[in-house]
């Protein structure tokens, strides 16, 4: 057990990333863990060679690939081919490892009776330049139940993950034919076969900026419905644990996507009311909706009201 020494592959895939890559770069190679190898890979970036230029500048501290832009699956899957980890670290081109990131999970990864699980953490937010601005600290999920909560709450960051290299043969790498909407399949895959366990520390700094290829799921993205589409049935086949009835599943999924504001998916519950709970059922849907979506737009009125309001108020009292 104390010999567990495992070579872990940072991968860093570029593409525009010019501004923040050195930071991220300069991170992986930071790490506390010594038996950790770092793979970029430019994914075709338009920069005139700066991308090159700087990963070049590492001398063989890292290992550097190129190749015509594909999007950011076809990127880490060359790096997971390439890799000779046992464990897989993805490291986008503008977020940060904390120092200790891979020490505490590898450590973790020591201290588990079976370590064929895929590690997850909580992480900061910070601002285009570096500056912390918040946290997200997921709460207690069990280690099996990781594709109720993904479907629910669309939270995991990537890079908090470490996912053993077998996991890709077992599942297979990210699909390359989804540009916006593949790291969340891929989770979806591993989630079916593969416990999740939480490392309850903040261990990588989110950037988030104008320029970014965000990493949230946008509500008008086909992708994503079609994604929330595809999963709908594994997860009601999940949420039985928690809820018997497909009827009570749906009423509570309803009111979940009508309070985060995904109404476009709201919209596809209703449509999925007739078939599996007949045409009664479905008009009770249609009418909840109705009042859902009637209480959440009063209540983000009252907010936007306090939030005009609380100057006004500063002002007449003085402060």
């Amino acid at each position: 057990m104390t010999g567990f020494h495992p070579l872990v592959s940072i991968i860093i895939p570029v593409y525009k990333g010019a501004d923040y890559m050195r930071e991220a770069i300069d991170s992986a190679l930071a790490q506390t863990y010594d038996n950790c190898e770092v793979i970029v890979v430019n994914d075709g970036s338009p920069d005139n060679g700066e991308t090159e230029r700087i990963a070049l500048s590492y001398g063989d501290r890292i290992r550097y690939f190129a190749k015509e832009n594909g999007g950011v699956a076809t990127a880490l899957n060359l790096g997971i081919r390439e890799m000779r980890g046992e464990y897989f670290s993805w490291l986008s081109h503008d977020d940060l490892y904390l120092p200790e990131k891979v020490a505490m999970q590898v450590e973790a990864l020591r201290r588990l009776p079976d370590r064929r699980v895929i590690l997850y953490s909580d992480f900061y937010y910070m601002d285009a330049q570096g500056v912390v601005t918040g946290e997200y600290c997921f709460p207690d999920i069990e280690p099996g139940a990781m594709f109720c909560h993904l479907y629910e709450n669309s939270s995991l960051h990537g890079c908090s993950l470490l996912i053993p290299r077998c996991a890709f043969d077992r599942v297979g790498f990210f699909p390359e034919h989804l540009k916006t909407t593949q790291d969340y399949e891929l989770w979806f895959a591993m989630a079916r076969v593969y416990s999740f366990v939480r490392i309850p520390h903040r261990l990588i700094q989110f950037r988030l900026h104008e320029a970014q290829g965000t990493n949230c799921l946008p509500e008008r993205n086909p992708e994503e419905l079609a994604l929330f589409a595809r999963h709908l049935d594994g997860y009601m086949e999940c949420k039985k644990r928690d809820l018997p009835g497909e009827k009570d599943i749906l009423r509570f999924l309803l009111a979940l996507r009508v309070k985060q504001g995904r109404f476009a998916q709201a919209r596809y519950i209703l449509g999925q009311c007739a078939s599996k709970g007949g045409g009664v059922f479905a008009a009770e849907m249609r009418l909840r909706h109705i009042g859902l979506v009637a209480a959440a737009s009063i209540f983000s009125r009252v907010s936007f009201l306090k939030k005009r309001l609380r100057p006004i108020k500063r002002g007449l009292c003085g402060v």
